[in-house]
């Protein structure tokens, strides 16, 4: 057999050519590695972080929690944000409390409303008083009777006198 020195040698098969395949652009699939050396600003942000730190997928995160994968999806990236009991959830999911440590005793009530997924009806019947009377507490109004105050005070593991003083306070700035 002749071989011509511009074509290669020929092929025993009777190919002598390798077609030319275009390119394809190409796209790897796989899973990312997420980030989690960030600091979290928000509720959505803590969950998140948690949630990788855990190595959870979104639906695994929902299952403890007790929603949907989509619910977590939106709270992360603060599109909704958790219910009361949801939040107690969150809280139960994290192991420790993100928000700012309550000054004040509508602050606290607050808190403790959240950390123990209470409605305001809830919290207002676990006390005895109306509604409306918890909200306007935790809205920085006077705890006004003597017997309320004393309930707060068991309520919040705090002392009378320290809910005396906060109410008093409270009075003071609501009529100078």
């Amino acid at each position: 057999q002749r071989q011509s020195l511009v074509r290669g040698p020929r092929n025993p098969h009777g190919q002598g050519r390798v077609a030319l395949l275009q390119p394809v652009p190409l796209r790897l699939k796989g899973l990312r590695r997420r980030e989690v050396d960030f600091e979290p600003q928000t509720l959505g942000d803590h969950i998140r972080k948690r949630r990788l730190v855990l190595k959870l997928g979104k639906k695994q995160a929902a299952a403890r929690l007790g929603v949907t994968g989509a619910t977590v999806g939106h709270w992360e990236t603060g599109q909704t944000f958790p219910s009361v009991r949801g939040i107690a959830a969150v809280l139960r999911f994290l192991g420790y409390n993100p928000f700012p440590e309550p000054a004040g005793i509508p602050e606290r009530l607050l808190a403790k409303r959240r950390a123990t997924g209470w409605s305001i009806r809830e919290a207002a019947a676990e006390l005895g008083v109306d509604p409306t009377t918890w909200g306007e507490w935790e809205h920085g109004r006077a705890i006004l009777f003597r017997a309320h105050r004393i309930l707060v005070a068991r309520l919040l593991d705090l002392s009378e006198v320290q809910v005396d003083q906060a109410m008093a306070r409270c009075w003071a700035r609501t009529h100078e």
